[in-house]
């Protein structure tokens, strides 16, 4: 009994460790413009655009899966003020996007 005891403390400190340093060494840094941009949309997530709601539409702008503006709900000024801050904000790579309105 003591000794499958010890065996699964053993076993657990390895797993432990082999999580921390998977963390630490495999650490992915999101781009936070994605959240930025999806709070700048109106979030009615209607599906217009061409995307699963605001959060897909903003995701793809990030990622440049879109070179064009395509939600319709959203206002001139709020449209402007996205493309500009993702012409303007570099991401985690130091890239830019550059968006046709």
């Amino acid at each position: 009994m003591l000794n499958a005891i010890l065996m699964m403390l053993v076993l657990g400190a390895l797993l432990g460790l082999g999580l921390g340093l998977a963390s630490k060494f495999l650490h992915v840094q999101p781009d936070e413009r994605v959240d930025t941009v999806a709070g700048m949309l109106p979030g009615y997530n209607c599906g217009g655009c061409g995307y699963p709601g605001c959060s897909g539409f903003a995701s793809a702008m990030v990622e440049g899966d879109t070179d064009e503006f395509k939600c319709r709900p959203c206002k001139a000024d709020k449209k402007k003020e996205i493309i500009d801050y993702l012409k303007n904000t570099p991401g985690p790579d130091g890239q830019t996007v550059a968006i046709k309105g």
